[in-house]
Parts: structure tokens; C-alpha cells; sequence
């Protein structure tokens, strides 16, 4: 496994900070001028990266009124997929000036492509990634095509099994992909947050020898953050301008304020993760003097004996350690000890 990938130069891996993609999919609700400000917002946030959604509803499905091509139950009940996808699509004239304002803003843009055609404009707008979304994680002559590009890649794994997931791996890697992040994606709209099961997420890295992340459909940032700490490297989101905006992706997507805590979140969380540390901490070091030690707590003539009621362990920290305890009782002074005194080696002597 490689320990990191780069996307436009920002490092991606477990020594660095999680990588945050702000999905904006159908948010930008059929207006431009919508997806211009939902980058501004992702910018602002602090999020790493814009991701579009590259497609025409007749590259992703068919016009059809036969029973199968009608949504049953969820957000979208009662529509065609044509429809649906109609009303959801990226046009593709939007793209360039899309990619133009990410330049602009100094946010790094890129897109899941449905077919060849959406790589080859990507391609020609200077994408520097792909994400390969959860439902085309089994179109393998896809992957194939987009691994080609030789551009890092992102593949999600919503509704695929281990199988399924082995071998979109095996094609990306076979046709040259050697940048790959793959995510762990529970593909619900919303997605609960029990279904997730986030153990996964440390499984994959170590069954599939790949670095790991999530895309996360739950509602709130909770199951994003609890991700890092099992190894995510990479978040993905979707984010809208308005929960109610009533658009296709709009209810679950996450507002301004809440993508914001997500950046900062995810980043505590990384840093608290850390590396396994068993030495003394910067900000534990100023405390070490408030730990127990031995005291005389009695004024102690000399040649008098040690006991449990004229020394014992308190705070702060000067004198021996509690552990030395044992070792002192039944000792003498050596010289007079004024109470307050904090024990030492050179306070005492054996009873003889």
C-alpha cells in the first residue's frame, strides 16, 4: 500500500490530515449560479476539494415508461430514472467555467465520470482525480478507462460486496492506476448511522492493501469524525446551500456551518489520534509536581523512627515517589525533619 496519494499536491494518508471533499451533486438545483456558491462556501469552509458529478441522463440510463425504470419508495418515489437524472445533471457546458472558478478560488476540482465520454471532457479540462461512484463500482470497463488516464482515483463502495470490491481494485490497478483511495460508503439516502458499521474501514485497509475513507450519507458529522480514528484518510459529503432547498440531494446534504465543523473536526480528530506515545507529554510536564510523594507530615527528631503517621504520600511532587514508601517505614532519621519536609535518601538511615 502506498503511504499516501497527492491530489494537486496535498497529500493523502494516514500522516496527514483527513482530506475533505464537499460533493455538491444535484445541489446546484438547475442554476450556475448555485454551483458558484456552494464552491465559494466549500472554499470558505476550509474543504479540500469540489466534487461534480459528470453525466447526461442518457449516458446514466434510458427513457423508458416500462415498470423498472420508475423509482418505488425513498426521496425520489414515483419518477423515471430519466427523469430523475433530467433534472439532476451537471450540464456539461458548465463545467468549464466550474473548473475556471475552482482556479479562481484555489480549491482543487474533480468529478465522477458515468461513462467514456464524461472522462474524455474531464480529460480535456485537466481533471486531476476521479472518483468512481458506489453504483458504477461494478462497471469494470469503466474503471479500466478511467485507471488508463494514469490520475489518481477514488472508488466507492456502497451496495458492493468483497468480490465486487476485489476486482474494481484489481482492474484499476492492472490498467495503471497507482494512486488509489477507496471508500467505505453505505449508499442510503439518508443512510443510518447503525448501518455503517465503521469497523470495515481498518478490515479494508488490511484485506485489500489500500488506503481508506468514507463517503458518509448520514445526516450530522458524528460517523465522520468516529471514521478517522479507524483510519479514514478522506471524507466526502454531499454539501447544499439550503437542507430545504428541495432539491434531489438537497435533505441530506450538509449546510455551511455544519461543513465547516466537519474541516475542523476531523482534523482534532486526526490529531488526537496521534502515534502510539507512552512518553510524557508537552502539556502533562508542567503537572508533574502536583503528583504524590513521601512528606513528613509531623516534625521528626533525629534518630526517630519512620512510621505511616509522621510520613506519608501527598501531593505536590518533590519528595520520593509513593513507591519508596515501604522501603522508608522502619527507618530512622539521620537529622531532624520539620514538617512540610519532603522525604529523601539522605534524610534517613537504617535502624540499627
Amino acid at each position: 500500500m502506498n503511504k499516501f496519494i497527492a491530489i494537486d499536491e496535498r497529500r493523502i494518508g494516514p500522516d496527514y490530515s483527513p482530506y475533505i471533499i464537499a460533493e455538491m451533486s444535484a445541489n446546484h438545483n438547475g442554476d450556475i449560479e448555485n454551483a458558484f456558491k456552494i464552491m465559494e462556501m466549500a472554499k470558505k469552509c476550509g474543504a479540500d476539494a469540489i466534487k461534480l458529478q459528470t453525466y447526461r441522463p442518457d449516458t446514466i440510463t434510458m427513457k423508458s415508461d416500462n415498470p423498472e425504470f420508475f423509482i418505488k419508495g425513498g426521496l425520489w418515489d414515483g419518477q423515471t430514472l430519466y427523469d430523475l437524472y433530467e433534472e439532476a445533471h451537471m450540464p456539461w457546458e458548465w463545467h468549464k467555467p466550474l473548473f475556471e472558478k475552482a482556479k479562481e478560488l484555489g480549491i482543487t476540482i474533480f468529478s465522477s465520470p458515468f461513462d467514456f465520454s464524461a472522462v474524455d471532457l474531464l480529460e480535456e479540462l485537466g481533471a486531476p482525480a476521479y472518483k468512481i461512484a458506489s453504483f458504477e463500482a461494478i462497471d469494470l470497463p469503466l474503471i479500466e478507462y478511467v485507471a488508463k488516464t494514469g490520475k489518481p482515483m477514488i472508488i466507492s463502495t456502497g451496495m458492493a460486496n468483497e468480490e465486487e470490491i476485489r476486482e474494481a481494485i484489481d482492474t484499476a490497478r492492472n490498467a495503471g492506476c497507482k494512486e488509489l483511495v477507496v471508500l467505505h460508503c453505505v449508499s442510503g439516502y439518508p443512510a443510518p448511522a447503525g448501518d455503517y458499521n465503521l469497523a470495515t474501514i481498518a478490515d479494508m485497509a488490511d484485506r485489500f492493501d489500500v488506503l481508506t475513507g468514507l463517503s458518509d450519507h448520514t445526516i450530522d458529522n458524528t460517523t465522520a469524525i468516529a471514521s478517522v480514528v479507524l483510519g479514514a484518510c478522506l471524507i466526502e459529503k454531499h454539501v447544499t446551500l439550503d437542507r430545504n432547498g428541495g432539491g434531489p440531494d438537497d435533505s441530506f446534504s450538509l449546510e455551511e456551518k455544519e461543513l465547516e465543523q466537519l474541516c475542523v473536526d476531523s482534523k482534532i480528530a486526526w490529531q488526537a489520534l496521534g502515534k502510539v506515545n507512552y512518553m510524557r507529554k508537552e502539556s502533562e510536564k508542567g503537572n508533574v509536581i502536583f503528583r504524590r510523594s513521601l512528606y513528613a507530615v509531623e516534625d521528626i527528631a533525629e534518630g526517630e523512627l519512620i512510621t505511616e503517621k509522621n510520613v506519608k504520600s501527598i501531593r505536590p511532587g518533590y519528595g520520593l515517589a509513593p513507591k519508596h514508601l515501604k522501603g522508608v517505614l522502619g527507618c530512622v532519621a539521620s537529622q531532624p525533619i520539620s514538617r512540610g519536609t519532603a522525604m529523601s535518601f539522605e534524610l534517613i538511615k537504617e535502624d540499627r
